[in-house]
């Protein structure tokens, strides 16, 4: 089947990468039209999927946004309307990957007379967007959606409860390529050289820098660890949220942890960088919707703590494959960060009984199967 993928962001966050595994089996009958340009159109053209960059100027519409806002906007994304409906004409359905996607697409959908997919990545939810965000989001997709691909339990929990249409949407995880994961040891004892961080007992956290993320938890909690504990911090910030990144700075300064956190910034070794760590945080102090560090994490038998709440919940099985701690408490985290630094043997249980259920659950392969078929029942559609 031909497949216009849409995506509004010019930089590759957890739905993007979600997006290249997706439309890999598709490169030969597929596009994506990207919103914005970036290093994300360049990730795709390296996995040798067709892309274009169909919009001229950044969509200003903000999670928090208003109607009138929204409205505003909306008389702006005419051109690229008019472009998106001539280029589905040429494919057999729409798949929209992010919430702007979603409303370029459903308009195109309606004027090119082409189904529509929305593969939703998000909890909609006061915690992460605006009312009016989570009215015209779900509207949308009932209106306009033949199918839509939640990321977790979660993720069509909210929309259900939103509104949404609960016929139309079904839950397929994120997949991943296990091979990607395993590492060369030489490799990862150059980087801890490099890096600094022989003899450390060392802690990753790897996310965008943005408050509801709660890099400020982890660095509250390694302030209760014992001094052999280091963090590293992978990952920048994205939408306008500089001045937690200089709080951040602020915060360790102030604890005197200067030299057990490293801020690493934007990088592509994340499985190295992972595999270079004891252990994996995530901490995030509003439900995920899905949690695709998680996975890496367990993907590199490493053993992970993860928030209480959201999409981790079903990732992560307390005691058996990683550790559920309270969202927002540093203190229960870093109970369980020493827990992990003494109990050695126990922990390496965790970590490989997580590698060898995240290799199965989530195989890129059995997801793209699942896509597949759902594509195939849903929209009557050949293979």
């Amino acid at each position: 089947m031909r497949i216009l993928f849409l995506d509004q962001s010019g930089k590759p966050g957890g739905a993007e990468l979600c997006l290249i595994d997706i439309a890999k089996p598709y490169c030969n009958h597929a596009l994506v039209g990207l919103f914005a340009d970036g290093t994300f159109k360049d990730l795709l053209q390296q996995n040798h999927i067709p892309v274009e960059v169909l919009a001229t100027q950044a969509i200003q519409v903000s999670k928090e946004s208003t109607l009138a806002q929204g409205l505003k906007s909306l008389v702006k994304l005419a051109p690229l309307i008019t472009k998106v409906v001539k280029k589905a004409r040429e494919y057999d359905l729409i798949y929209a990957n992010t919430q702007k996607a979603l409303v370029v697409g459903a308009i195109a959908s309606f004027f090119s007379r082409r189904p529509l997919v929305y593969h939703l990545h998000d909890i909609l939810s006061k915690e992460h967007f605006s009312q009016t965000n989570v009215r015209i989001a779900v509207n949308l997709a009932n209106g306009f959606a033949s199918l839509v691909i939640a990321n977790s339990q979660a993720s069509k929990t909210a929309f259900v409860q939103a509104g949404g249409r609960k016929d139309i949407v079904e839950v397929v995880y994120n997949g991943f390529e296990p091979k990607n994961y395993q590492t060369d040891e030489s490799d990862i004892n150059k980087l801890q050289q490099d890096l600094g961080l022989e003899g450390k007992f060392v802690v990753g956290h790897f996310s965008r820098l943005a408050p509801w993320k709660g890099q400020h938890i982890l660095i509250d909690a390694l302030s209760k660890c014992p001094p052999q504990v280091t963090a590293i911090l992978v990952g920048d910030a994205l939408f306008g949220e500089q001045d937690y990144v200089e709080q951040l700075h602020q915060q360790v300064a102030k604890l005197g942890l200067e030299n057990r956190v490293k801020f690493l910034g934007f990088r592509s070794d994340i499985p190295q960088l992972m595999t270079a760590c004891d252990l994996v945080t995530h901490t995030s102090t509003s439900p995920e919707p899905f949690g695709r560090v998680i996975v890496e994490a367990m993907l590199c038998g490493k053993p992970v703590v993860a928030a209480k709440a959201g999409g981790a919940m079903e990732l992560v099985e307390h005691g058996l494959n990683g550790f559920l701690v309270t969202p927002g408490e540093p203190q229960e985290l870093a109970q369980v960060i020493t827990t992990c630094l003494q109990e050695t043997e126990i922990t390496a249980t965790i970590a490989n009984n997580a590698r060898t259920t995240a290799s199965k659950r989530f195989n890129v392969a059995t997801i793209n199967q699942q896509i597949a078929q759902l594509l195939c029942n849903r929209l009557s559609l050949p293979a």
